[in-house]
């Protein structure tokens, strides 16, 4: 048994101070991909380099919604994914285009797709973790009835920083950001969208948590709670530096939350306390089965 220490990846050099936004919204199924190109250049507009959407905005939060709306990204034949490209050119700005429901070779996947300043399509992550729960009198619910789970991880350079990219039932995982940080991650995205149940009991706390051990930023992007949906989200998108301190966050309702996250913390906060040096690999370990 080895008990050598994994490689880290160093983090790329501190950038500028990055201003991000988080777009908590709920859109009209039939003109989504237009209001969202009106939200990403409204946000570039007040100055914003990274713009981030909440889960599922093109449709209902449901099993029966999700192949009724799922797009093709691979035959290139996406509305939505071809207005995502075509906003964040004009705007200029990196695009994590929160999540949609993705066809690909007869199954169903949870998908965000990122993009940088030209429209140009960096990277794609299907959700890893299913959302499958069920929790007596309060919610029940399982993804894995319609939806197939991603078997990667998701890391961008990108401009603005490198980032990890989750969606929402991925936040529970801890070693999905212990690779990540492994990677030399300064920043995980989370879109979400939590539930009146889960949402105030461990929204705030696990993002948190990811943030704190792994010593880098957390943004969560939910869409805004409509009471009357078959799934209610809990809102409350937020920033939190690599302290475990939240720099912005917001309610339930339609709105935006931005911030301006400063990169150099990350490595400063390492240099504080340098958690991965003083891990124990002697006794315990985190085994990246991608890279082998």
């Amino acid at each position: 048994m080895t008990t050598e220490a994994p490689k880290q990846i160093p983090t790329p050099k501190a950038q500028k101070v990055l201003r991000l936004l988080l777009t908590q919204k709920v859109f009209t199924w039939s003109s989504a991909p237009a209001e969202v190109a009106t939200c990403v250049q409204e946000a570039a507009q007040a100055g914003a380099k990274l713009v981030i959407l909440p889960e599922m905005w093109n449709c209902p939060y449901s099993n029966e919604s999700f192949p009724k709306y799922a797009e093709d990204i691979e035959a290139g034949n996406s509305r939505s994914v071809s207005a995502m490209s075509d906003s964040a050119k004009e705007a200029g700005i990196t695009l994590v285009a929160g999540s949609i429901p993705e066809s690909s070779s007869g199954k169903l996947y949870n998908t965000c797709c990122i993009f940088d300043e030209q429209g140009k399509l960096l990277a794609k992550h299907r959700k890893v973790h299913l959302f499958d729960i069920d929790i007596p009198g309060k919610i029940t619910f399982k993804e894995s009835e319609t939806l197939t789970q991603g078997e990667s991880f998701t890391v961008v350079d990108t401009p603005a920083c490198r980032m990890g990219i989750g969606i929402c039932y991925d936040l529970r995982f801890p070693e999905l950001a212990m690779v990540y940080a492994q990677r030399g991650v300064q920043l995980i995205v989370y879109p979400g969208a939590f539930n009146m149940t889960t949402g105030p009991a461990h929204w705030e706390l696990l993002q948190k948590a990811r943030a704190v051990d792994n010593q880098l930023f957390i943004a969560t992007c939910s869409p805004a709670r409509d009471a009357g949906a078959g799934y209610t989200a809990w809102g409350h998108s937020m920033i939190i530096d690599p302290f475990a301190a939240i720099i912005a966050q917001t309610e339930e309702k339609a709105t935006i939350v931005h911030a301006e996250l400063d990169f150099a913390q990350v490595d400063e906060r390492r240099q504080n306390m340098p958690l991965f040096k003083q891990k124990r690999f002697d006794l315990y370990g985190l085994v990246d089965k991608t890279l082998q």
